[in-house]
């Protein structure tokens, strides 16, 4: 098959979405499949894989990373576009509209992943002066429509699923995980890294967050959190592993809580390197609630940690709670008691662990690319039967015309 993949933002730009649509390419083309990447900007980049169609646009920044998006694609990518068995569009703003522009004509089925939760995003990322209100009905009265016009739509989980039919959506959904790549996790260590290297005490509970350090991620909270652990067992410490504007805020709240050294930034790190710094923690932790596709939890999970966070659409599909995590409530002292629980107990610890590593398996790209290809294969062969009725209906008008 010729499967497009259309987003907004692909590399340089780092996301959850750019790295899901890059291993999710590989996974089809090691199953013999070309897989193309429909994108704009980055015309200079190295790409270090096939296929990746870029168009030019125009520049602008989200959340403080320079990208380029435009209202149309290149001829070349026109042609390109065409050309495939399937379209697979990975926001709805932008590459949606396009694949729906370029694929109608053809009669190329239209599928959209949901990956983002833009009911709660629009709070951080619109201007003060939109009230929540407003950003709210433009989102019920876009969202449904631009599902209605595509041929199936995806959720990475049940809890988004529920939001989009909250959201007035009335698509079949089809729930598909986000896939990632499990080996580097699981595997023997392509990059060692110490606890010394990094200026940590070797007899420290680390508690780690690894993710970007944004408004949405509520890291206040869970830094708040942290000083009641901190204040219950010395040995802990936690890592803020990542980028973001909040990294200042972050650093000055722990120093006013007295935590000094007990919180630590570690600021952007390589992607190749996030194995080796999760192998160094004892327990994983996030407090935010506007996950669709949690890739670093996921990515927790496969390296064996148990996790902590609050129950909310994908972070409660994704920890079972007293199987391989604990889920809690957005309540501070409810949050704090059950890191508490994680930090005192080791035997607690290895036993979520375990359902830890039982559970990344549901996240296996080979896995989820699996479903994803199952559900191209049935809509192109949709698309080849009802071309085929077209083409006879035509040839048989054509008989009993003059």
């Amino acid at each position: 098959m010729r499967i497009g993949m259309l987003i907004d933002m692909y590399k340089p730009y780092v996301s959850g979405v750019t790295n899901h649509v890059s291993l999710t390419k590989h996974a089809l083309e090691a199953r013999g499949h070309k897989a193309f990447v429909f994108t704009f900007g980055g015309e200079s980049y190295d790409d270090d894989e096939l296929y990746v169609v870029r168009s030019p646009g125009l520049p602008f920044k989200v959340r403080d990373q320079g990208v380029q998006v435009s209202y149309r694609y290149s001829r070349q990518a026109q042609r390109k576009l065409r050309s495939m068995d399937v379209l697979h569009a990975h926001h709805p703003f932008v590459s949606g509209p396009l694949a729906l522009r370029y694929a109608r004509s053809r009669g190329i089925p239209v599928v959209f992943t949901n990956h983002t939760r833009y009911d709660l995003y629009a709070q951080h990322y619109l201007p003060s002066f939109i009230p929540d209100s407003v950003s709210q009905s433009l989102l019920q009265t876009y969202l449904p429509s631009f599902c209605q016009r595509c041929d199936l739509v995806v959720a990475p989980s049940p809890g988004i699923a529920a939001v989009m039919k909250d959201l007035g959506v009335t698509n079949d959904i089809k729930v598909i995980p986000n896939g990632i790549d499990l080996s580097p996790y699981q595997a023997p260590p392509a990059t060692s890294l110490t606890r010394a290297e990094l200026g940590l005490p070797d007899d420290s509970v680390l508690v780690m967050y690894l993710g970007r350090l944004g408004p949405e991620k509520n890291l206040t909270f869970l830094v708040r959190a942290f000083a009641g652990v901190a204040a219950a067992f010395p040995g802990a410490v936690l890592a803020l592993v990542g980028g973001g504007p909040e990294a200042d805020n972050l650093r000055d709240l722990a120093e006013k809580n007295g935590l000094g050294a007990r919180v630590r930034l570690f600021g952007q790190v390589d992607y190749a390197a996030v194995p080796a710094y999760l192998r160094l923690a004892d327990v994983f932790v996030t407090a935010s609630q506007t996950e669709v596709h949690p890739l670093s939890l996921i990515e927790a999970m496969a390296a064996g940690l148990p996790s902590l966070g609050i129950t909310s659409p994908r972070v409660g599909d994704t920890i079972v709670d007293g199987v391989n995590g604990l889920l809690s409530t957005p309540d501070l002292a409810v949050f704090t008691a059950k890191l508490v629980r994680l930090v005192l107990e080791p035997a607690t610890r290895q036993r979520l662990a375990r359902g830890a590593l039982e559970s990344s398996r549901l996240y296996d790209i080979t896995r989820t690319a699996g479903l994803l290809l199952a559900e191209y294969e049935r809509l192109a062969e949709h698309r080849t039967l009802r071309m085929r009725g077209w083409s006879g209906f035509t040839q048989r008008l054509r008989k009993i015309l003059p």
